[in-house]
């Protein structure tokens, strides 16, 4: 369970949309608020989505070859094909001029309660539903699996919490670096959205293959 978290938690965290969305919203007006905002609304989204899957198998993983834990195999091993169709898909369409969405132009003028909102509607469900489906196996009777969820939660989001920091104590020269960060998000953006989703889902169908076989 704990690797399978760490790889689809890299995953989100390294997601180029999001990113670019985040960095969009830390240089509008109150930008800090605005980032803080989007961060905890992510990192909860993450939290009541394993709080769920929790109060359904009520803290204590499905014994093995059981129904509901081969159910949670085939959902994992239905994401893991999904991100390797999805990955094969972006791969071969043909190429789209990329640049910043028509609404970001009207972030500056964005609510906390607006930038909470995208934080979910930009949440990559489909890894979200990978690690729903492998939080399924944990035992809340064990710290290291308490800690193993909450370490899914922090890496998932890492990357928003590297930044929010960042404008914080250096918004001089996190405004330049970001903003940099930014421009190679967007001009490589196809290209780490097929990595991206051919890695995990090869991983997630691999994995799924093996323990149904096993």
């Amino acid at each position: 369970m704990v690797l399978d978290l760490m790889v689809i938690g890299t995953a989100v965290t390294l997601g180029p949309l999001h990113n670019s969305v985040f960095i969009l919203l830390l240089f509008a007006r109150r930008g800090v608020r605005l980032g803080l905002a989007f961060l905890l609304s992510w990192l909860a989204d993450l939290a009541t989505v394993i709080a769920v899957v929790m109060l359904l198998t009520g803290g204590r993983p499905p014994a093995r070859h059981s129904a509901p834990s081969t159910a949670a195999i085939v959902a994992k091993l239905v994401v893991g094909l999904a991100l390797v169709g999805y990955g094969v898909y972006r791969h071969r369409r043909p190429p789209r001029p990329h640049g910043p969405p028509r609404w970001a132009a009207r972030i500056d003028d964005a609510s906390p309660a607006t930038a909470a909102g995208l934080a979910w509607l930009l949440q990559p469900w489909g890894l979200v539903a990978a690690g729903a489906a492998t939080v399924v196996d944990a035992d809340l009777s064990t710290l290291s699996d308490w800690l193993a969820l909450a370490g899914y939660c922090l890496l998932a989001t890492l990357s928003l919490i590297v930044m929010e920091l960042y404008v914080v104590r250096a918004p001089a020269a996190a405004n330049a670096r970001l903003n940099a960060l930014r421009s190679g998000l967007g001009r490589h953006q196809e290209q780490l959205i097929v990595t991206l989703s051919l890695a995990v889902g090869l991983w997630l169908t691999a994995r799924s293959v093996y323990a149904l076989a096993a």
